[in-house]
């Protein structure tokens, strides 16, 4: 996307601030307890961003740009991650702040949705991560306790969230460093086939007698 934030006359670091302003609001929506799509957080600091440096832009230019989150291509190490754990016996959710078809669609064209059990999304509880309620969401629609799930992301801020509700974290850094004011994860590797097989590999993972994978 930086690309085309670059065409509308918007710096490179536009995404940068584009993605962290849209969190910003998502998060204020939650710590208040009310709720709006991340595509209509985002769009509102889209037009925040344009504003500041004093360019106009066509409404269906921005919103061009916003459309590319529905086809952003996966990390090349996502499907052998996602192998390992699948292989390993352990289900696989998708869990996101945005809308569940949209992430429907990024499985489905990277050819990753059949490892999927299911998606679910913030909106089917109307708060946002790091809300607790979210992964709570998550353990239920799972049926397991919250401390037989692991959230894998590489969002430090995303993994304090499910551990405070009582998850295991896997932090994918891909050359980033984890904040130490923040809930230390369990695992941490540079990328997520790193973290899937640390996961496969801990002492604490145990296929259940009757086979039935973990998420």
């Amino acid at each position: 996307m930086r690309p085309a934030l670059v065409a509308l006359g918007l710096p490179p670091l536009a995404l940068d601030f584009l993605y962290t302003a849209g969190l910003r609001d998502t998060f204020a929506l939650a710590a208040t307890g009310t709720f709006a799509p991340f595509q209509s957080a985002l769009s509102g600091c889209l037009d925040e961003l344009i504003a500041m440096q004093g360019l106009e832009t066509a409404p269906e230019r921005r919103q061009a740009v916003l459309d590319m989150m529905k086809s952003l291509p996966p990390h090349q190490d996502a499907g052998a991650a996602f192998r390992v754990l699948a292989e390993a016996g352990i289900r696989i959710f998708a869990l996101s702040n945005g809308a569940a078809g949209t992430t429907q669609g990024l499985l489905a064209a990277a050819g990753l949705e059949d490892l999927v059990e299911r998606v679910l999304s913030v909106e089917d509880v109307k708060l946002a991560k790091p809300r607790a309620e979210v992964y709570l969401h998550a353990a239920r629609a799972a049926g397991v306790a919250p401390g037989d799930m692991a959230l894998i992301a590489t969002h430090p801020w995303d993994l304090h969230g499910a551990m405070a509700a009582g998850l295991t974290a896997g932090y994918v850094a891909r050359g980033r460093p984890y904040s130490p004011a923040l809930r230390a994860p369990d695992i941490t590797g540079e990328t997520l086939l790193d973290v899937a097989t640390a996961v496969v590999r801990s002492p604490s993972f145990e296929p259940a007698p009757d086979a039935r994978p973990r998420p």
